[in-house]
């Protein structure tokens, strides 16, 4: 008998002008990997994305100019159709076949709601529920016996594991909500007994007491949840936020202190070049000044020689008059016969010559004066001429310096400084949300112990002890497949809600090691599901589960952080893909990750690489043309949201 389920078969982003971005997939094990910020990631994020994720696609400047979504699926009988939804999220459309672009009447087979309601069938979560054969079952709400209707969204959680929740240090079954636990544990309940929690009845508040605590928790799971639901859009790791505070405060303090050491720079550069601007142009307005002197001077040098050599003239004539005393009176006119030395004469040639004598000697007295002013002109012009070019160049250097260096660095500074003033505004919204919600949950949790509340109590509903023991028993064959070190004891802890290896619980692990347990947990929920004929959606996706193989910073010597999770003397790389490799039609893996797979791998049609290199292969999931210049990467947009 086929297993109900269905396995994903292509994700594609279209834009009205951009190339498709696609990724394909295929039944049993598929690997996309290759270098970092080439969108590996976010191809897991946008397939639970496509169905049914709350969380809005990240903002990425690679993003741009897409605005739907492709998510083609098929079930284990066959059975294939399209899922399209905006980029920017809403409701969805369903077309019948495998469609790398949308029909060309467009006409959908369905709408779907994003929204799960066992009301009615018209959205996505039922109808995904459909195709696994969980559609109408119910899981346990709290521990008073109230149920939800099962949601898709429910089931994600336990097929799709980020890079960022597969490394967590809790339980797969625990995603940081308290009250979620228990639908959560409900669910994973459904998947290995088969067995929904329908026949619960809820225990209803006895006293007016009781109800007025009732009417409390509910209250405190509505604020709880709106805080969780700000948390997720503002932070990944609410647990960081307080290193992250301090982290982002030593770095504004930095940025505080280069941002007025260069201000400073600035400053002086620029009161320097505002000062040489000063100097150069009155410099050159008194140089155009000299130059207009100089020539109303030359023109006046020119009236004094003229000056000059008229009394030279009057001086030698009048002399030559006295000297000859024949001619005519060149005052009065009268000839030497008719001169009277008694007579009075109009003039007197002695004093003409006497006067004109003073006056040439008053005409050169001004024009030396003149020279020695023009001289003076000279000499300052000169200084001029030597001093502007060096004025001019060392304003040149220093605007340059200005403009090319300190200008643009300030500017670095400032927009950087701004981006860290409002992520640190972001950091504390979500540490208030974080210190806020801790202390509803502390609340909730006083509430919730009151002897009143645990009398309404029913049975917590925990695993029949036999699926718990096959379970770890399925998980504990695979590490042993993988070759994973002292995986001989393995058993499920249902107090954790989550496996001890070795007497070790798995969250106790280093980083690495929690990454690649997690993915056995994972995987061997699906092995489980499969071979017991339980309920079970047929694929997994896991985001980096050999993180344990990265290599260690600083030499070979050196022992690396954490060094109880270098795996690299071990065989589990190899051992974990021949295991993925061997899996039946009906199961579909999706491996995302930075190391290289063994090259019997490589060899797979569904191995995909994605080289970040525009020369060589596929340069990431969207094309090169879409990464904007200048732009934050995928992996800076990644780093801000945590």
């Amino acid at each position: 008998m086929t297993s109900p389920g269905f396995r994903l078969r292509h994700l594609i982003f279209l834009g009205p002008v951009k190339e498709p971005a696609a990724a394909k997939f295929g039944p049993g094990l598929n690997v996309i990997y290759g270098a970092s910020d080439t969108g590996k990631s976010f191809i897991a994020e946008a397939i639970d994305f496509m169905l049914g994720g709350k969380l809005p696609l990240r903002d990425i400047p690679e993003r741009i100019g897409y605005d739907r979504v492709l998510l083609g699926i098929e079930t284990i009988d066959g059975t294939e159709f399209t899922l399209q939804r905006s980029a920017d999220g809403g409701r969805f459309r369903v077309f019948d076949g495998l469609h790398t672009k949308p029909p060309t009447d467009n006409k959908a087979t369905r709408e779907l709601s994003d929204q799960h309601s066992d009301k009615n069938r018209d959205n996505l979560s039922m109808f995904l529920l459909e195709q696994c054969g969980l559609a109408g079952m119910r899981v346990r709400r709290n521990n008073r016996g109230a149920t939800n209707s099962l949601s898709f969204r429910n089931l994600a959680r336990l097929m799709i594991v980020t890079e960022t929740e597969i490394t967590s240090q809790r339980s797969p079954l625990k995603d940081g909500n308290p009250t979620a636990d228990t639908p959560n544990y409900a669910t994973f309940k459904l998947l290995l007994t088969g067995t929904d929690d329908s026949a619960l009845s809820e225990s209803k508040p006895a006293t007016p007491e009781d109800q007025s605590r009732e009417a409390q928790l509910e209250l405190l799971d509505q604020l709880a949840e709106e805080y969780r639901d700000r948390l997720k859009e503002l932070t990944k790791e609410p647990k960081e936020l307080d290193s992250q505070l301090s982290r982002l405060e030593d770095a504004l303090k930095q940025h505080t202190e280069q941002l007025t050491t260069t201000e400073s720079q600035y400053r002086e550069l620029a009161n320097r070049r505002r000062e040489l601007r000063s100097k150069l142009e009155e410099g050159n307005d008194r140089r155009v000044e000299i130059d207009g002197l100089k020539q109303r001077f030359a023109l006046l040098a020119q009236h004094y020689e003229s000056d000059i050599a008229r009394l030279r003239g009057i001086e030698e004539a009048g002399t030559m008059f006295v000297v000859l005393g024949q001619a005519p009176c060149p005052l009065c006119g009268a000839d030497p016969m008719h001169r009277h030395r008694d007579a009075e004469c109009s003039g007197d040639v002695s004093g003409v010559i006497a006067a004109a004598r003073s006056e040439i000697a008053k005409v050169d007295l001004l024009r030396r004066e003149l020279d020695e002013t023009v001289a003076v002109l000279n000499r300052e012009a000169v200084a001029f001429d030597r001093r502007l070019p060096r004025l001019q160049e060392e304003l040149g250097r220093i605007s340059e310096q200005v403009d090319r260096l300190i200008s643009p660095r300030l500017t670095k500074l400032r927009a950087s400084y701004a981006e860290l003033a409002d992520k640190r505004g972001e950091v504390r919204e979500a540490l208030a949300i974080w210190r806020s919600l801790q202390d509803i949950e502390r609340r909730r949790e006083m509430i919730d112990n009151e002897p009143e509340a645990k009398a309404a109590s029913v049975s917590d509903g925990d695993l029949p002890t036999a699926a718990a023991d096959e379970f770890a028993a399925r998980i504990e064959k695979i590490l042993q497949a993988w070759h994973f070190p002292e995986a001989d004891r393995v058993f499920f802890d249902t107090k954790s809600r989550d496996i001890v290896i070795s007497g070790k619980l798995r969250t106790a692990r280093g980083k690495g090691l929690r990454a690649i347990t997690h993915a056995a947990f994972t995987l061997g929920l699906l092995d489980y599901c499969r071979a017991k004929g339980t309920p079970h959606p047929g694929f997994v996706v896991l985001d980096s589960p050999l993180l344990a193989y990265r290599p260690p910073e600083g030499s070979e010597d050196q022992a690396p952080e954490g060094a109880e999770d270098d795996l690299r003397g071990t065989d589990l790389n190899e051992q974990f893909y021949a295991y993925l490799e061997a899996l039946p039609t009906d199961r579909q893996v999706i491996i995302i990750e930075n190391t290289t797979p063994p090259p019997a791998v490589l060899g797979r049609p569904q191995v995909e690489f994605f080289s970040r290199n525009p020369h060589s292969g596929r340069f990431g999931f969207f094309p090169l043309h879409g990464v904007g210049s200048g732009s934050p990467s995928l992996e800076e947009t990644n780093r801000d949201r945590e």
